[in-house]
């Protein structure tokens, strides 16, 4: 070796973010396959978390997302301090994700259906619900009906936001309360629950669907299983809390994977009362000004 220096200097660096190791099946997968397939592993199907602007990206139609309340952004009101002061702990966040909380909605549609669409974000704090992504879904649900189109909400959350105290349980009622005036409109909401779906998102508007759709293996419950088991001093049966576990229990509609989702959800928006092209562009014509919902011209 001493005598081929040439060999020293052939060594390449390699780029870190090549290859992915599946924490589900422990395979070794090339990050541009693992791209190609909507970030779903190719050997065991596990669903690796992606970012909401991904989740947009792979769920509505190209160029059609117009989002709302993109500068709302949480005010600290208990100086709720533990490891770091909790405005640290937002300001981490948004740089870490460029959003300013954690709950994105908007317009968009869906193979040409206008509906209104919301998604939580996990890499902000959890996806946890707060006073500000509170706001967001309530707001998501009013415009839903004010708009007369329906309504999709993709959570993803480790529950309410503790840092909040109370405030952030009120949520839970608010965002609650919001669905039943949107129901009794007459109004037609999907919530799609993808892993982590717990605390205090299941236990309001993410189980509180006319259609409730899971990606496979996702995780969706209220107290994670190690918190339940410790609590009864029992051992739960496999799978539970599992997408696949609650399906078979009658608490989901149905499991959808992530490549088959807008197709399902396209499906779906065809039965809803909501949101038929034709009506939408017939209602916006009937206006002084002419125009469809999101200013564009009606049809």
């Amino acid at each position: 070796m001493a005598g081929l220096p040439w060999l020293r200097h052939r060594k390449r660096d390699i780029p870190g973010d090549l290859w992915v190791r599946c924490p589900d099946c422990d395979k070794t997968i090339f990050a541009k396959d693992l791209e190609g397939n909507r970030k779903v592993c190719p050997e065991c199907g596990f669903h690796h978390p992606i970012s909401s602007h991904t989740r947009i990206a792979y769920m509505l139609d190209p160029a059609s997302w117009r989002e709302h309340d993109v500068g709302m952004e949480a005010v600290d009101a208990l100086g709720f301090t533990d490891t770091k002061p909790y405005p640290q702990k937002l300001a981490d966040s948004a740089a870490r994700t460029g959003l300013k909380e954690a709950m994105r909605y908007g317009t968009g549609a869906i193979e040409g259906r206008p509906l209104v669409f919301g998604v939580l974000d996990f890499g902000f704090m959890g996806g946890s619900m707060g006073t500000v992504v509170g706001e967001k879904v309530t707001r998501a649900i009013e415009l839903a009906g004010e708009r007369r189109m329906p309504l999709v909400l993709v959570a993803a959350s480790g529950g309410a936001r503790m840092h909040e105290g109370i405030l952030s349980l009120m949520q839970m009622a608010k965002t609650c309360a919001a669905l039943a005036d949107y129901r009794d409109q007459g109004g037609f909401f999907v919530s799609l629950c993808v892993h982590p779906t717990t605390g205090g998102v299941t236990a309001s508007w993410a189980m509180a669907a006319d259609v409730i759709l899971a990606e496979p293996g996702a995780l969706i419950g209220f107290a994670g299983p190690r918190v339940i088991e410790g609590t009864i001093k029992k051992k739960l049966p496999p799978g539970f809390q599992r997408a696949e576990f609650l399906l078979e229990k009658g608490q989901i509609d149905l499991i959808v994977p992530r490549y088959e989702l807008r197709e399902t959800l396209g499906r779906l928006l065809r039965y809803a009362p909501y949101g038929e092209p034709d009506a939408v562009a017939s209602a916006s014509s009937a206006g002084s000004d002419g125009q469809a919902d999101g200013g564009a011209p009606a049809a």
